[in-house]
């Protein structure tokens, strides 16, 4: 672990607690904090690289085939399938087991653990079952991170929460950013990442779909780098990974979504 990451990390969780003990006056200020929230993720992301090398992988199920989305594998990374940490032995496994079958995620495994990336108090994590009460293919058990917008009824408490922020990660061993085809196995970021957890619809508006569910072709749109107008069209953050926040309307793919960059787009 570099010095540089150290610090990056500590500045993170700083700007992370002063923004949770000072909530925003106005619509706007939520919008800010959530992007300062982003950078916080950033630096924990950072963080978790500088200790095992990698980024943690995104796709739409684990490597048996079972439903478990790159919003599921962030929160893992970051705080463990259990919110007690991570155990380096994850392969990220709907199940939590590691290869040799063994259960990764029990109290027994606490100190093989890495400590959380996140302040747990000021995660916003929260399980499957808590926002949808239908969770479709997944582990209603199972955690994500969730944004600032409170749009969601706890589905036991009524208290406000957020939607899912959803996470993507580069495929550096890809080429292209098709706009016009979602499906091109050359894409550098693969939309079906998070695309069975918008399936599961937009909490307590039964029947209402998110816009990036049914019209994929937008996240392409929202990512593209708006700066290089020459060329084929490239991804924003290429060489790393996108963090996508539904924005105060509680809606995927709407013009005030949030990323963890700048978004260039917007709808016709």
């Amino acid at each position: 672990m570099t010095d540089i990451v150290v610090l990056l990390f500590l500045i993170g969780i700083i700007i992370f607690l002063m923004l949770h003990d000072h909530p925003p006056p106005h619509p706007y200020a939520f919008v800010v904090k959530q992007k300062a929230i982003f950078k916080s993720i950033e630096t924990a992301l950072e963080l978790f690289k500088s200790d095992f090398g990698y980024y943690p992988p995104s796709g739409a199920m684990d490597d048996e085939g079972r439903y478990y989305c790159g919003a599921m594998k962030l929160c893992e990374a970051m705080m463990g399938r259990d919110l007690q940490g991570f155990h380096p032995r994850s392969r990220f496994k709907a199940d939590g087991l590691d290869e040799t079958g063994a259960s990764l995620y029990k109290p027994n495994t606490l100190e093989a653990r890495k400590g959380r990336y996140l302040p747990l108090e000021n995660a916003n994590a929260y399980r499957l079952k808590d926002l949808y009460k239908n969770v479709g293919p997944f582990d209603g058990n199972d955690y994500v991170l969730c944004d600032i917008f409170r749009r969601v009824k706890h589905t036991d408490t009524g208290r406000k929460i957020g939607m899912p922020v959803l996470y993507y990660k580069a495929n550096m061993s890809k080429t292209a950013h098709d706009m016009s085809d979602p499906n091109n196995p050359e894409n550098i970021y693969d939309y079906r990442d998070n695309h069975a957890l918008l399936a599961l619809g937009v909490p307590g508006k039964p029947g209402q779909k998110h816009p990036l569910y049914e019209n994929p072709k937008i996240f392409y749109k929202i990512s593209r780098n708006a700066k290089k107008v020459a060329g084929p069209s490239v991804p924003n953050r290429a060489d790393t990974y996108i963090l996508f926040s539904a924005g105060p309307d509680g809606l995927y793919g709407t013009e005030d979504d949030i990323a963890n960059f700048d978004i260039q787009w917007k709808p016709k």
